[in-house]
């Protein structure tokens, strides 16, 4: 051990609670993080009770797991490339032009991001499917298919393109118009500030939000399930088939570490690349986020394609809700409250179990991610950096991999959870805690030190420091990583699907089963009460930001 390691261990024996604390955390994201990953690709290597590459092989061999390799790539490249597309006219129009109902439309615009992934490929089925309001009912198709690759990119570009605005709507809103008014004062056109001068400007937030929604894209199971068929085979839809259908959990592991490569390629570069080129253009100076580059027929062009898509998201929405009080899609739309009967009688146990999920999973994360973030900015400790990448890891990782790798690491002794609360919990919390961690990086790294300096040389200890001092001047940061953690809970299911049981059962895995069984009416009344349920905390979580936050105002001037 060097010196300076020596050193850093000495001031933390300083603060023993601080020490334990750090030690149960690390402890905490081997057991839950890293080793659930490397039992997948154990698992990948262990075929028939021998060590072996035979299962990779067998995938490059076989034209069924090449295809699923190429379909997933192509249409998360695609997804990609029309979802950047559409967030960046949407976050340019909503932050850099003066057009009416700007707020509206950026509710809107976002409301695909609090509901199911898979709420798009249930309204796409009501519009577009066999008995689809659109392609039945308006154009009398009877041959129509929606599924393959044309539905799984139109149900996840409206998935994920809200992901791609908010990414671009802060780099947008940042940059300054003065750069493009001293272009057009020079004699520049339009066109050409616009190429040489935004663009350019824009392009690092433009290639990060591709890499999140490419990243987003391969990691995507409830849309596939449901869209793709069985012409379209996908890396995440058929690893889950191969254990639950095959209940070959070998080749479900290799498919695994197959598409965890692609996502964590992506995630390396969009974390260690990009946040390397960004361009400062903010000068302190107060400016009005204004561009005068685009003209005025071309304003209202952009702001009507925004438009058509906030419409698009509104329709697709209000399909689900009609869907769910109707009898029976695309025979009988009498009007029904069966669908929430069955919902609140039969399925009123899912109900409970995502709630309790929800809210025992979500404060964990919310503090432990901001425990993280005051250790990884606040201390100087040996492993620190492996420390947070460790904690962040998890975001890179495709849901798919994460429910197979705690299938096969918390099946068997020293460790058995299957079928628990609590691995539940544990897989929601260390999935979702990296959001919380990186915000409280961001907002502990604009905080002078010298405040929780001051309270330790007043007596308080490290702990003491952090619940005083620290998490106040956080809150906001705390409350988005609880926001987050809520609502990725009450709407994830790529690695929900694999660990719930007869005991523990959530609300998205029942959507799927409805989907399967062809109650389509009964898929739209859980999505429904989802979407209600996540409204509802999140206007409570918001209102205690706010008395926090206040709070916290008042008593540090006071």
């Amino acid at each position: 051990m060097s010196g300076t390691a020596r050193s850093q261990l000495r001031l933390l024996a300083r603060d023993p609670v601080l020490l334990v604390l750090l030690t149960v955390i690390a402890l905490s994201i081997a057991v839950f993080v890293v080793y659930p990953l490397v039992k997948v690709f154990m698992a990948s290597l262990h075929v028939n009770d021998v060590w072996t590459l035979d299962g990779y092989r067998e995938l490059a061999e076989r034209r069924l797991y090449r295809n699923a390799l190429v379909n997933s790539l192509s249409v998360a490249a695609l997804v990609g490339i029309i979802s950047v597309a559409i967030g960046y006219v949407a976050a340019f129009v909503l932050t850099r032009l003066e057009v009416p109902g700007k707020t509206l439309l950026h509710y809107i615009t976002i409301l695909p991001i609090v509901s199911p992934p898979f709420v798009s490929a249930v309204s796409i089925l009501f519009l577009f499917g066999f008995n689809g309001l659109v392609t039945r009912q308006l154009l009398g198709l009877n041959d129509f298919s929606i599924y393959g690759f044309h539905g799984v990119v139109i149900s996840q570009v409206f998935t994920f393109a809200p992901i791609a605005y908010l990414s671009l709507r802060g780099v947008l809103a940042s940059l300054s118009p003065t750069l493009e008014d001293a272009a057009l004062n020079i004699g520049a056109t339009r066109w050409q500030t616009f190429w040489k001068v935004t663009f350019p400007l824009s392009l690092p937030g433009i290639a990060s939000a591709f890499l999140v929604v490419f990243i987003e894209s391969m990691a995507d199971f409830g849309n596939p399930l449901v869209l793709a068929g069985a012409a379209f085979p996908m890396l995440a839809p058929q690893a889950y088939l191969e254990i639950t259908g095959s209940f070959n959990l070998s080749r479900g592991a290799t498919l695994a570490i197959v598409l965890l490569i692609p996502s964590m390629t992506a995630f390396a570069i969009q974390r260690y690349y990009l946040a390397k080129r960004q361009y400062i253009t903010v000068t302190g100076k107060p400016t009005a986020s204004t561009s005068k580059i685009v003209s005025n027929p071309m304003k209202w062009l952009l702001y009507g394609i925004v438009s058509f898509f906030a419409v698009l998201v509104t329709a697709f929405y209000a399909v689900i809700i009609v869907g769910a009080f109707t009898q029976v899609w695309g025979f009988n739309y009498t009007p029904t409250l069966a669908h929430f009967r069955y919902v609140f009688d039969v399925g009123l146990d899912s109900v409970k179990d995502t709630l309790i999920v929800a809210i025992v999973s979500t404060p964990i994360s919310g503090i432990l991610g901001m425990l993280v973030a005051f250790l990884v900015v606040r201390r100087v400790f040996p492993g620190r950096t492996a420390l947070e990448f460790g904690s962040i890891l998890s975001f890179a990782v495709p849901g798919t991999v994460v429910g197979i790798g705690y299938i096969l690491a918390f099946n068997a002794p020293p460790i058995i959870l299957t079928g628990t609360l609590a691995i539940l919990v544990l897989c929601f919390v260390f999935r979702y805690v990296p959001v919380g961690i990186q915000s409280g990086i961001a907002v502990l790294r604009q905080i002078d030190p010298s405040i929780e300096e001051a309270a330790q040389n007043l007596g308080a200890n490290g702990l003491t420091t952090f619940r005083k001092v620290t998490l106040p001047l956080i809150a906001p940061a705390f409350f988005s990583g609880l926001v987050y953690a809520f609502v990725r809970a009450m709407t994830a299911i790529s690695a929900a699907i694999f660990l719930v049981s007869a005991n523990w059962n959530l609300m998205t895995v029942q959507i799927l089963n409805q989907v399967g069984s062809g109650r389509l009416g009964v898929s739209a009344a859980f999505s429904v009460v989802v979407i209600v349920i996540v409204l509802i905390a999140i206007g409570i979580i918001s209102f205690l930001i706010n008395r926090w936050t206040r709070h916290t105002s008042m008593v540090r001037f006071q």
